[in-house]
């Protein structure tokens, strides 16, 4: 479903960095099965109480280990997917805000060095930026990545919440003759990833290729996933156990089965993959019994842009939180929904430089920050309303939800 208004004007007004505060009760049904809430404390922590965010060390045996702070982060836009001016947005506006950006699967471009703020440098099926002429894996090319300080960390992605099943699309038209040179491809023909990696038919495939990235890069390496079965994350964790807490990935990002901007068929859109709310803390628990929670970080991902959303999926169990749609819109975007057409009205996903001229960069930049300053702000004072000195702290005890029969519930 498209983003209400409520949510977006959120998003809007923290951008600009505007109060945020309304009047007149609430505007949602609060009496709506599935609804959750955050169970208040009686004693809430006062201003002077509050204690700044604990960090967390991403990939703590790794030669380059990542020590973040920030829980709420960039997710995956690949240049190409995203325009030049987007690009250079987000790369200051994270610079400024001290957030991560992920380089989605499209590459690194100069554009994503220009800010200077810290990169994921994601990994698709289409190894596009790694790739030698035959398509394989070329480890100079990685290597060469891992050699620029501001990319942090690498992330293989195996499916995302768009198109579970289904690699990358980018259409011929956005192809542009820098976009196939960064992606190692023909300029105008379409980008279309595999469904999957050719050499991963397994667990330990899975793990075979984490350890070969981690050990040219020398820094943290993870997945991406949209998870379909529960039960496949048993079985890597099973093959986890087998091998060796060390031959675990350093961070598994978890998406939601509910779509994102790129191009996908309607039929993997609307049909296919776990929302996160259920994924998510289904994948925590599985880490907890198989012993693995505190050696493999989790990464929530998939429409959380509202602050309600980032405190429940910390709630559930997330070390941090991962968004794409929601700095969209604070660069601008009005949910025109041509993501995937070249014609985007405001910038943002369009390589026409006519309707790329309305997207200033260092004006966005500023709107990037204050997106994820206030973002991280109004957690904050979820978490201290629930009685808790750190975003960090929260827990599944504070959130409720609305049974069938119009009571509450603790979250399960």
């Amino acid at each position: 479903m498209p983003f209400n208004r409520a949510q977006r004007n959120w998003v809007y007004r923290a951008a600009k960095n505007l109060d945020s505060t309304t009047a007149f009760g609430s505007s949602r049904n609060l009496s709506i099965p599935g609804t959750v809430f955050f169970a208040n404390g009686l004693y809430p922590v006062l201003e002077n109480e509050a204690i700044d965010t604990t960090g967390i060390i991403i990939g703590p045996d790794t030669p380059t280990p990542y020590y973040c702070e920030k829980f709420f982060h960039i997710s995956a836009m690949s240049y190409g997917a995203i325009s030049v001016p987007a690009v250079r947005a987000l790369s200051r506006g994270a610079k400024m805000a001290g957030i991560w950006l992920n380089t989605g699967e499209g590459g690194l471009s100069s554009y994503h060095l220009e800010g200077g703020c810290d990169l994921v440098f994601q990994i698709g099926t289409g190894k596009f930026g790694v790739r030698d002429h035959n398509g394989d894996f070329s480890d100079s090319k990685l290597k060469e990545l891992a050699d620029h300080p501001t990319i942090k960390m690498f992330e293989i992605k195996l499916s995302q919440g768009a198109k579970p099943g289904k690699g990358g699309i980018l259409p011929a038209i956005k192809v542009t003759e820098e976009i196939a040179r960064i992606r190692g491809i023909a300029p105008g023909e379409a980008a279309i990833s595999p469904n999957r990696f050719p050499e991963i038919e397994g667990p330990d495939d899975l793990l075979t290729m984490i350890d070969h990235v981690r050990t040219i890069t020398g820094k943290p390496t993870g997945i991406k996933l949209c998870i379909g079965n529960p039960v496949d994350m048993e079985l890597l964790c099973e093959a986890i156990i087998k091998r060796g807490q060390a031959s675990a990935p350093d961070f598994i990002t978890i998406d939601s089965g509910d779509g994102g901007t790129g191009a996908a068929p309607m039929s993997l859109i609307d049909n296919v993959g776990m929302l996160v709310y259920e994924s998510l803390p289904q994948v925590v628990d599985i880490l907890i019994r198989q012993g693995l929670r505190e050696r493999i970080k989790v990464i929530a991902s998939g429409k959380l842009i509202n602050p309600s959303d980032v405190a429940w999926a910390l709630c559930a169990g997330a070390d941090f939180v991962n968004n794409a749609r929601g700095f969209m819109f604070s660069l601008g975007c009005i949910q025109a929904m041509q993501c995937n057409k070249n014609t985007c009205p405001t910038g943002v996903t369009t390589h026409n430089k006519r309707l790329q001229a309305g997207l200033d960069p260092l004006d966005k930049a500023h709107r990037v920050n204050h997106y994820a300053n206030n973002m991280i702000k109004e957690v904050t004072t979820i978490a201290h309303s629930c009685g808790v000195k750190d975003p960090r702290q929260l827990t599944r005890q504070h959130i409720r939800t609305i049974a069938d029969n119009g009571k509450s519930m603790a979250f399960d």
